[in-house]
């Protein structure tokens, strides 16, 4: 039996796991789980599957969620040494790693130097250190399994395949809400409208990620450093049935793709199984007769900036990546709270990309001080 931790179980990533694990009370058991706010889930959650820990973010939050526990139940513990505290557990397994933003960059690193099995749905973790984690991954023999759908299917397209086999990724995406909508209408939509994602069922940060494509420019990233793939062998297809969830090109010319029902439900099983596949409980099964078509699209760059602006990061490297990632964070959170309109978005990560000097191999701390610098840079430009 696998001992699971799930960082971000109250988000849609770790609800979504905690439906697997209870279709497979042979398989998982729940050790620990964590929340960044939400306490009343939480506290639902600590009743159901009787973690032995649990963390929630603020200190007065934690207090208010041991009130509401028995004596009997979960150890309560806050903030980031309590994510540490977590994932360092001798009695944990596999981390599950759901927490959305550069947050979860240290106590991802601390699950690797424990030996932790990850199932990373945590992309900014890797965007912003993905040279420091993909290091100690391999120092510490430790497997890092995709949870997003389009790199789990490239996870399972490559099969253990050596990489002088391998001549290119696709990296499908549906295209987000605002793919058929005309950029001149951009400055009106409201925040309902930027979120309603036609396929998926997202956060608010990674919905509005999808709608400047900023999400496929991570993922671009994201998959540079899980498959040592150049930055000039991955190509964004747009794919809007989501169906085919990603593929690879071998150098005879092959193309492998995996396809499935687009459904989180089954990229997070075949994380926890792996390296087994246990049978789909859920009745998701992709039906040909009622598919009649998949197309595939080129996206529209000029429409959505972002895309360009993740792919000049990725290829200067170092610190901008970071950069990338925290500046995208702050502007996102601004247009979320009514700050700042849509297409502010691309401007203020792009300007704050510029005003950046990198440094190239970073460290922890140059990392760490690249994201403090780009967020208060930011912050900054949305006040404005």
């Amino acid at each position: 039996m696998k001992k699971i931790a799930i960082l971000g179980s109250t988000g849609s990533i770790g609800v979504n796991t905690l439906e697997v694990v209870a279709r497979f009370p042979d398989q998982f058991r729940v050790v620990g789980l964590s929340a960044n706010e939400n306490c009343g889930l939480l506290s639902q959650q600590i009743k159901r599957f009787q973690p032995k820990i649990a963390c929630i973010m603020s200190d007065a939050r934690a207090a208010a969620l041991t009130k509401r526990t028995s004596r009997r139940a979960a150890k309560i513990v806050s903030g980031l040494d309590g994510l540490i505290e977590i994932v360092t557990r001798p009695d944990v397994d596999v981390v599950v790693m759901a927490i959305v933003g550069s947050i979860s960059l240290v106590p991802l690193l601390k699950a690797i130097t424990a030996g932790k099995q990850i199932a990373l749905a945590s992309k900014e973790a890797l965007i912003a250190g993905g040279e420091l984690i993909v290091r100690e991954a391999r120092r510490k023999k430790v497997s890092i399994i995709p949870v997003d759908s389009e790199h789990s299917a490239i996870f399972q397209c490559i099969d253990g395949r050596p990489r002088a086999q391998l001549k290119k990724i696709y990296l499908t995406g549906t295209g987000g809400p605002l793919r058929t909508l005309p950029r001149r209408v951009f400055d009106t939509l409201t925040r309902e409208e930027v979120t309603s994602h036609p396929r998926w069922k997202m956060g608010k940060k990674i919905s509005v990620d999808s709608a400047t494509l900023m999400n496929k420019g991570l993922e671009v990233i994201e998959a540079h450093w899980l498959f040592s793939m150049p930055i000039g062998a991955i190509e964004v297809v747009i794919h809007p049935e989501a169906v085919v969830h990603s593929m690879v090109e071998c150098i005879d010319g092959s193309i492998i793709a995996q396809l499935s029902v687009p459904d989180m439900r089954i990229p997070i099983q075949y994380a926890l199984g792996y390296p087994r596949r246990l049978p789909q409980q859920f009745g998701l099964f992709v039906d040909f007769n009622k598919t009649d078509t998949l197309t595939f699209q080129r996206p529209d760059r000029e429409k959505f900036p972002c895309l360009d602006l993740a792919f000049g990061a990725a290829r200067d490297g170092g610190t901008f990546p970071a950069v990338l990632n925290a500046s995208n964070e702050e502007a996102v959170c601004s247009f979320l709270d009514g700050k700042i309109p849509f297409t502010r978005i691309p401007t203020i990560v792009e300007r704050v990309l510029a005003k950046h000097t990198g440094v190239i191999s970073p460290d922890l701390d140059d990392i760490l001080k690249a994201d403090g610098w780009s967020r208060e840079e930011a912050r900054s430009l949305c006040c404005r």
